[in-house]
């Protein structure tokens, strides 16, 4: 599993007080305890107003960078903000994130092209979110025509099918395994993204939602998430799971990453 690190963004309220105030121990922290638990890459999202968000993202990538040479995941909905501010890190990381809406990816796409840049696309256009499984799955097709004419591989892509609130749901997350397990089928290379914490909005004990979604995404075909890696249950249920799928040869990964300390009691 592909685990895009959740925790530096502006929108947790103790990570806008420190990037308020330039605490770069405190960024700093969040960065190695990510890295520590196992993140792939470490996501960094200001979400601060526009004029200002360069400047503070490149504030928060150089806190990130003097702690870990991890990839750095940009996140903005701002394709302006993103061009800036990718070419700033040390690294080839990944964009987050593009959509059908507007001129997001005749932005990003042309800018990354000729890098080794991966990106979530999320499954939205102009229209907003499609409220069905075919609706999404006909701008996933948009997003995929516009990424072979720039020439970006689906190996680079992260698709996100826009998980939504469960309380809201009229089929529970059938829409989202249709759109998963189809586009997995289509594009046995691609990777497949989620925010898996949207899932559990406004529901008590979120985790038991959490965990559970993961497991039944994971069986669809998702392979890639945005979450707090610092969850030992949740990363403990990822490392199962994959066991459980026929992932991980002899169960090694689940062995190894036990042995780490990364799930489990902690020793």
């Amino acid at each position: 599993m592909i685990i895009i690190g959740e925790k530096i963004n502006g929108s947790i309220p103790s990570v806008a007080e420190a990037i308020a105030k330039r605490d770069a121990d405190f960024i700093k922290q969040r960065a190695i305890a990510q890295a520590e638990a196992g993140a792939t890459f470490i996501d960094c999202c200001a979400s601060v107003p526009e004029a200002e968000e360069v400047e503070t993202l490149k504030w928060m990538i150089d806190c990130i960078q003097e702690v870990t040479d991890l990839p750095i995941s940009v996140d903005s909905p701002s394709p302006d903000v993103l061009i800036q501010v990718f070419p700033y890190c040390k690294r080839p990381g990944l964009i987050n994130s593009v959509s059908m809406e507007g001129d997001k990816v005749e932005k990003i796409f042309p800018a990354i092209a000729d890098t080794e840049w991966e990106v979530v696309a999320l499954c939205s256009d102009d229209t907003g979110i499609p409220k069905t499984a075919a609706d999404r799955l006909r701008v996933f097709d948009n997003l995929m025509a516009k990424a072979k004419e720039y020439g970006i591989k689906p190996s680079r892509m992260h698709i996100d099918p826009l998980v939504e609130m469960l309380c809201t749901s009229e089929d529970g997350i059938a829409m989202n395994e249709e759109v998963i397990s189809t586009i997995r089928k289509q594009y046995p290379d691609i990777h497949i993204t989620a925010a898996v914490s949207n899932i559990s909005f406004n529901l008590p004990v979120r985790k038991l939602l959490n965990m559970s979604f993961t497991v039944l995404a994971m069986k669809a075909g998702l392979d890639s998430a945005i979450l707090d890696p610092t969850n030992r249950d949740l990363l403990g249920i990822i490392y199962a799971t994959e066991a459980m799928l026929g992932l991980d040869d002899f169960c090694m990964e689940y062995i190894s990453a036990y042995r780490d300390g990364l799930f489990g009691p902690k020793k």
